[in-house]
């Protein structure tokens, strides 16, 4: 894998990760750094874009020696061996040590890259610690200023979106990182607990034109890497949502923390972040909830587990003269009936 990169671990092949060595004057962005924390007993985590890691050993040469509550990220492609220990933190393809610094939320962050999809990444996770960040293609520093509480406030009101919903529309947006099937599963479960239809949709890279084909669906969720899901769908005629915030939409038991998840992997059980689905409720005794969006009073209750079967839905046909046997369903037969299917030009056709 060639150039900037997530670091999501795959599990179907072996990767070798090539970042390349973008150029890095450690010097200047030393400086950045004394004007940014005058305090030489600051707690700072460094984080970088891969493309500067290879730099990151001689700018901790030039700074520990002055802070010494500085700790370096190391990165890490693919999944250590065994959990992290206590104390430490492996996220992003990022591994540091925090208890030596007291704790994260003690710390500040200081990010060598420019502006992109990793660093609003760390902001929203890391959301308790201010950030400042150096910039080598411009050789400024500054303070991130980006208000990560109105970014916040955005993926609510997507959240409120996602309830108010009825078909939600899956997109499959990787197929190469570890667990995306097991939360593809998980999703489908979640959604028909929650009393919405789902619908799988494996569309390539989403834009507007590809996803405007399917009206029918009131909001999608993408599974992708922890970067890639955080889309921006302001340009989208549906909203686009990432697992975590379909899960705080869907799941009564999860409640709204101030912690951002964009690993999909810690939705799953047995991750950090998973937690069960509630009992169901029947629909009499629900409690009502009113539409922060619409204003409309909606019951939100969860049914009964799904069965271990194929779903009543699925039948067996006929798909030639041959008699070959052809398994359908009624989403399939209703997408099949549309104009359009894909892709393809059909040139002097239509």
């Amino acid at each position: 894998h060639y150039g900037p990169a997530c670091l999501s671990p795959s599990g179907k092949l072996p990767v070798l990760h090539i970042f390349g060595r973008q150029p890095l004057d450690t010097g200047r962005c030393a400086a950045a750094f004394r004007e940014l924390y005058p305090d030489r007993r600051s707690r700072v985590v460094v984080l970088s874009d891969v493309g500067y890691a290879h730099a990151m050993g001689e700018l901790e040469q030039q700074l520990c020696p002055e802070y010494p509550h500085v700790v370096f990220s190391r990165v890490v492609c693919g999944d250590p061996p065994g959990p992290a220990p206590p104390g430490e933190v492996r996220q992003f393809g990022r591994q540091f040590p925090v208890e030596t610094l007291g704790g994260l939320q003690d710390c500040a962050m200081f990010y060598v890259g420019a502006e992109g999809l990793a660093l609003t990444s760390f902001m929203l996770t890391w959301n308790c610690c201010p950030f400042s960040s150096f910039d080598p293609a411009t050789g400024c520093g500054r303070r991130e200023t980006l208000n990560v509480n109105r970014a916040l406030m955005r993926r609510l009101y997507l959240v409120e979106r996602a309830r108010d919903a009825r078909v939600v529309g899956i997109l499959v947006g990787t197929l190469g990182v570890v667990g995306y099937l097991a939360v593809l599963q998980h999703l489908r479960e979640l959604l028909h607990r929650a009393g919405q239809r789902s619908y799988t949709l494996a569309v390539g890279k989403p834009n507007p034109a590809k996803l405007a084909n399917f009206l029918e669906v009131d909001i999608f969720v993408l599974v992708a890497c922890a970067q890639n899901s955080l889309l921006d769908s302001s340009d989208f005629y549906r909203p686009i949502v990432s697992p975590s915030e379909l899960e705080l939409a869907c799941n009564p038991a999860r409640e709204w923390t101030g912690n951002y998840l964009t690993d999909f992997r810690d939705l799953l059980p047995g991750a950090c972040a998973h937690i069960e689905l509630p009992p169901a409720v029947p629909a009499a005794e629900a409690i009502p909830d009113i539409s922060l969006i619409t204003g409309e009073m909606r019951a939100a209750h969860l049914c009964d587990p799904p069965a271990p079967q194929l779903p009543p839905s699925t039948a067996l046909a006929c798909r030639d003269q041959t008699r070959a046997l052809a398994e359908i369903s009624p989403a399939a037969s209703f997408l099949e009936s549309r104009s359009w299917r894909g892709l393809e030009q059909q040139l002097g056709q239509t």
